[in-house]
């Protein structure tokens, strides 16, 4: 009968101890970060984040991965789909899962896993998918230049914090977006066949 309750505080544990790292590693990277750190902001005592775990590089692993990679970019209507990569990077509302993951990788580049991490998720996961969106010539290079953009939106907004991007929101920032996108990617990554009736008129 003790069971089932047993195994909650365990799975409430592991959900504590990874949602402490996620806002732990996206605020202050890899390095700066303590496993006391992390078991003091869930509560817990530290020796759980190794028995869960095993070290603070298993646990770093689990706070970051996966990368939250746009393999269904594809998935839904095409006239919506650069509004789907936005949003991967500049969220409606509060900070989810996904940013902080990014954050984590992207304050924690000075160390070699997190930098080893971070190139095998971008390029297995965003550039991936965007180069089966952009148009030749030059399609991986088209899609690397649309990951960078998006890379660069996440740390300006979050990192560097300047003001007009930190402060603008995903309606705010589509227009401008969506012109510098299709630009990348060609006609076929913005959703519009070429000959469009809107592909044709924004070429007039």
């Amino acid at each position: 009968m003790t069971d089932p309750p047993r195994r909650r505080d365990r799975a409430a544990t592991h959900a504590a101890l990874l949602e402490a790292a996620q806002r732990r590693f996206a605020s202050e990277g890899y390095d700066a970060v303590s496993v006391r750190d992390v078991a003091a902001d869930a509560g817990v005592d530290a020796a759980l984040v190794f028995r869960y775990f095993g070290s603070k590089a298993g646990l770093f692993r689990a706070a970051t991965s996966p990368l939250p990679a746009p393999a269904d970019l594809a998935d839904g209507p095409s006239e919506a789909l650069l509004g789907r990569l936005l949003r991967a990077v500049v969220p409606d509302t509060g900070q989810p899962v996904a940013e902080e993951q990014l954050l984590a990788l992207l304050r924690s580049s000075g160390h070699a896993e997190a930098r080893a991490q971070l190139h095998r998720q971008m390029c297995d996961g965003y550039v991936a998918a965007l180069a089966e969106l952009a148009e030749e010539p030059g399609r991986d290079l088209r899609a690397e230049l649309v990951g960078a953009l998006l890379l660069g939106i996440s740390l300006q907004r979050s990192v560097v914090g300047t003001p007009a991007l930190a402060a603008a929101s995903a309606a705010d920032i589509e227009p401008l977006f969506d012109a510098a996108v299709t630009a990348l990617l060609g006609s076929t990554g913005s959703g519009k066949r070429a000959d469009s009736p809107d592909s044709r008129s924004a070429g007039q």
